[in-house]
């Protein structure tokens, strides 16, 4: 009895009517506009204090484009918080075991929201179609806060991965405020400042040490620790990497304009356009665009170092 009744707490919610949904959609807090001061307190802390020490963690052309990039994300995000809590909201009424808003449901909900996203990260890394709508958090060769400010214009494309999370019957409020906690909680593991901390807690969560050697391009460290929040999903399936030695931050090649916000979001898919156009056979083009990024950069050395050879010879 005491069983039925908690099922019937948590499940068998009713419709959200569309009526309602402008009021739902302004129930829901903007959290990330509310952080937004304090974020900006600790990039400005954190700039002064690096400047004090002359440790040059911040590149002025880098810094500007972070900053862009994480106000375009501002902007895109606004514009589509509608249409997004939408279609959350019709997926919701769909389902016939759609849960009442409860606030304890943020916790089993954030913690598969976090799996997802491993799963989404993971294969951010590991097709170049995914890669393209990520590489723009990879491309700071600087590692400071602002990093995390440096998320792609088109990343709302990734919430195919986290169907599951909504099919699952969370609230929709529940659903769009662990989205943007688990966006909040990238934004402090982006730092050399802090240390590795406790084991125990190095054990379990994403930290700056943790997030340090995901974010390094040397080959040990590159498509390493892809959890968000919780490291556990690395330590799980094999991905994890314990920070052994100082990191070499950004992509394995530089960029031809740091500064522009928009060639920092939309390079790779100047790239694979240009792939695509020099690929022969479908294979080969399907290749490029979905292919791993890492094999795609070896096909493409070993195909320059071909025609070099062949030029030499000629």
């Amino acid at each position: 009895m005491i069983e039925f009744d908690f099922l019937t707490s948590l499940f068998g919610a009713p419709e959200i009517s569309f009526d309602n949904m402008y009021y739902i959609e302004k129930k829901a807090p903007n959290i990330i506009i509310w952080a937004a001061p304090v974020m900006f307190f600790f990039v400005l802390l954190e700039w002064f204090i690096s400047r004090l020490q002359h440790r040059h963690l911040y590149e002025k052309r880098e810094t500007f484009a972070s900053v862009c990039v994480g106000i375009g994300n501002v902007v895109i995000n606004t514009t589509l918080k509608l249409s997004i809590f939408y279609l959350i909201i019709w997926l919701y009424n769909i389902l016939p075991w759609r849960m009442h808003f409860n606030w304890w449901t943020f916790i089993p909900c954030y913690i598969i929201f976090d799996f997802c996203s491993y799963w989404a990260h993971r294969i951010s890394h590991q097709q170049r179609f995914w890669w393209a709508t990520h590489v723009v958090h990879h491309s700071a060769e600087h590692y400071n806060l602002t990093v995390s400010f440096r998320l792609s214009w088109v990343q709302n494309l990734k919430l195919i991965f986290f169907l599951p999370v909504s099919l699952m019957g969370f609230h929709p409020v529940i659903f769009f405020v662990v989205n943007q906690v688990a966006v909040l909680f990238q934004f402090w593991v982006h730092t050399e400042y802090i240390p590795r901390l406790h084991p125990l807690v190095e054990y379990v969560f994403a930290t700056p040490s943790n997030h340090r050697v995901h974010h390094g391009s040397q080959e040990k460290y590159i498509n390493k620790n892809y959890g968000a929040t919780f490291i556990i999903w690395d330590r799980i399936f094999g991905t994890y990497q314990k920070e052994e030695e100082q990191a070499i931050y950004g992509l394995t090649h530089q960029l031809e304009d740091k500064s522009n916000p928009f060639y920092v979001n939309f390079h790779e898919y100047i790239d694979i356009w240009k792939d695509l156009k020099g690929a022969k056979g479908l294979r080969k083009k399907m290749f490029y665009v979905f292919g791993d990024p890492i094999n795609i950069a070896r096909d493409k050395t070993s195909n320059s170092n071909e025609h070099s050879k062949i030029d030499k010879e000629s």
